[in-house]
């Protein structure tokens, strides 16, 4: 019989700018979707590290991030 010991799950999101609103409020909008992204996983008690935050020249953000995997512990994934 196997049990998951620790798992992590490594991502790369690009929160993307929509092209059916102007530059400005697509900008606003990426911001706000970042925001509650990383709010509902504080709400869902997520245990999470964001490796990278980066900015993108046209307003999008990418964001590297280690995050639990379901609800399995985490172990020295996160140190």
């Amino acid at each position: 019989m196997k049990r998951i010991k620790e798992a992590c799950i490594c991502q790369t999101l690009h929160f993307m700018l929509s092209d059916n609103v102007g530059h400005a409020q697509a900008v606003k909008f990426v911001k706000d979707e970042v925001e509650k992204y990383k709010a509902s996983l504080d709400k869902n008690k997520t245990q999470y590290k964001i490796v990278e935050e980066v900015t993108q020249p046209d307003g999008s953000v990418i964001i590297k991030i280690k995050k639990q995997y379901n609800y399995s512990p985490v172990g020295s994934y996160l140190d």
